[in-house]
């Protein structure tokens, strides 16, 4: 068992324990969450670890090598701890999971057991069953540059390097009037351009649905309004007055990066890479073998 310190390998070793299991959820949001299976709230990093949240969770499977450790949290769902609306908006999606053996009589005598993030998340007659998944499932993610003509970098991450708070680029305004939670419109929302805001995302900066976002699929005009629409309706509950960001969004074309954001320094594709049709070119004898661009 890799990580234990002294004082917690003494306590296993003296034959009499005194052992719990303890839990910390962070979202993504920043906010956490603690468990344990013992019978009085435990302390200990910054996190007090609840004794009425119902939350078990079954024998981990852990490996030397890099296999990925997986395992599974089971909870009942509750307003107090993981509320069915919370799981439903997606809140939990992605979120980092801790998980120690604790000596409860003394919680500085703790072996951190596991470390992952939150798979698939499930509801279940009243309780929910969340995957759990070990830090070595982000070697299964392919790495590296690809060779293509699109652009392969994220508006505004590292290697694109476009600032997204750059005046012109953004929006922020109360919502108007709602379609299923994935159509927004507005009648005034004029100055920018048919379109400026597809393959953007949308950001609810208040309200019940606040953090949570989602990318734009289309950007139109319906009859002078300008509709907004989103690939997936937002999993949180939408009022009217709830502020709302629009983030501007980028085809990947170069022709976007130097003339939409003036980036055309950080691009990440390949414009003149050889297209499809270049590998079915033959010599012909009436036609010019010049060498000239194929483009």
């Amino acid at each position: 068992m890799g990580g234990i310190n002294a004082a917690f390998q003494a306590h296993v070793q003296s034959g009499l324990t005194t052992l719990c299991r303890c839990w910390a959820v962070t979202r993504r949001d920043g906010e956490t969450f603690g468990f344990t299976d013992h019978d009085l709230t435990l302390n200990f990093e910054g996190v007090a670890f609840r004794a009425d949240s119902g939350m078990t969770a079954q024998a981990l499977q852990q490996s030397t090598g890099l296999s990925v450790d997986n395992t599974e949290a089971i909870g009942a769902l509750s307003d107090a701890a993981i509320s069915e609306e919370d799981i439903e908006a997606g809140r939990f999606d992605g979120a980092e999971v801790r998980a120690w053996l604790v000596n409860w009589a003394d919680t500085d005598v703790r072996w951190l057991q596991f470390r992952g993030t939150i798979g698939e998340l499930r509801r279940s007659g009243g309780a929910f069953f969340a995957e759990l998944r070990g830090l070595t499932e982000a070697l299964n993610r392919p790495l590296g540059r690809v060779y293509q003509k699109p652009c392969t970098a994220v508006l505004g991450d590292q290697s694109c390097g476009f600032d997204r708070t750059t005046p012109g680029y953004r929006e922020d305004r109360a919502v108007g009037q709602v379609v299923e939670a994935r159509e927004f419109r507005w009648p005034d929302l004029n100055g920018f351009e048919p379109g400026w805001f597809a393959r953007g995302r949308l950001e609810m900066l208040s309200g019940a649905a606040k953090g949570l976002w989602g990318a734009i699929k289309q950007d139109r005009f319906e009859a002078g309004v300008r509709v907004i629409e989103l690939w997936q309706p937002l999993r949180g509950g939408i009022g009217a007055g709830d502020m709302v960001r629009l983030e501007a969004g980028c085809d990947k074309r170069m022709e976007t990066c130097r003339l939409k954001f003036n980036n055309l320094v950080n691009y990440q594709g390949f414009p003149d890479i050889p297209g499809e049709d270049w590998v079915m070119a033959v010599p012909k004898q009436s036609a010019s073998n010049s060498g000239g661009s194929l483009r």
